[in-house]
């Protein structure tokens, strides 16, 4: 089975593609602005705005499989439209396809989320997100569309870098003790978008966050305490009383996809850690 990773360069894309390889998978990867050092890949340029470069890319690598990690944050042609049009591409090619989204799609209105849950987003980066959602399971009604959290790893990751950078006093910023979400190490989430795309797994929503339910501040925490930084030294903050959009608490359930998969998606008190937490996120 030859997969391509679109968006293999970035955070969770570089350890899709590590992961990969090192099983002996036949792997193409894709990047914006430049490839990642993965050996034994092959590696295509791709801009998601242009259907031109999708289609040359899938007709050199012929996937049987892709998984789609990138996005463009708030920029709607990347974010919302590019999505569509790899699900386009991938149905006229009969490739299965897995698409990363983003607990960013709902409000935190009702705090808990499974995989029926609708779309209510509250930011411009949530509304293209759920936009994607939507578009490609209409034009790739097999496709399956995979909701993640928090993705925690290495300084690569934007949340363990802000909490290093605030440690060290070279940022500015707080950690919100209120803005509450279901963080996933991103080697967890890799093999378990692997596993999506490797296994007769039915189209649709899937959700693959970890179990435990724990606030920016108390991530940073645990952050800080793995890897030797004053936790002291870490600023605090309501996000109620800032004037950041966003949802505050956000909790994907995802048992559900758990019970289909053999990868176990730990919680953040026991990857950070190795303890397991006593309450479940889903509560």
């Amino acid at each position: 089975m030859t997969i391509l990773i679109i968006g293999g360069s970035g955070f969770l894309g570089t350890e899709l593609v590590r992961q990969a390889a090192s099983g002996g998978i036949p792997v193409a990867a894709t990047f914006a602005t430049r490839p990642s050092d993965v050996p034994n890949v092959r590696w295509h340029a791709l801009d998601l705005r242009d259907p031109g470069d999708i289609d040359a890319v899938m007709a050199e690598v012929e996937p049987q499989a892709i998984i789609n990690a990138a996005s463009g944050g708030a920029d709607w042609a990347v974010t919302a439209e590019g999505p569509i049009r790899v699900a386009m591409a991938a149905a006229r090619h009969g490739s299965r396809l897995v698409h990363v989204s983003s607990d960013a799609v709902f409000s935190g209105t009702r705090i808990h989320y499974d995989e029926s849950s609708l779309p209510d987003p509250l930011t411009p980066y949530g509304a293209a997100k759920a936009a994607a959602e939507t578009g490609v399971l209409l034009v790739h009604p097999g496709a399956m569309v995979a909701r993640t959290s928090l993705i925690i790893g290495d300084r690569r990751s934007g949340h363990v870098a802000l909490v290093h950078d605030l440690a060290a006093g070279t940022r500015d910023g707080v950690l919100f003790r209120d803005d509450i979400r279901c963080p996933v190490h991103v080697t967890d989430l890799a093999d378990a978008l692997l596993e999506l795309a490797a296994r007769h797994v039915a189209g649709g929503v899937h959700h693959l966050a970890g179990p435990d339910a724990v606030s920016r501040y108390e991530l940073g925490v645990l952050i800080a305490q793995r890897d030797g930084l004053d936790a002291a030294r870490l600023p605090t903050g309501l996000r109620a009383h800032s004037a950041r959009p966003g949802a505050l608490d956000v909790r994907l359930d995802s048992r559900a996809t758990q019970e289909r998969l053999h990868t176990r998606l730990r919680g953040a008190c026991q990857f950070l850690t190795g303890k397991v937490a006593s309450q479940p996120a889903s509560g």
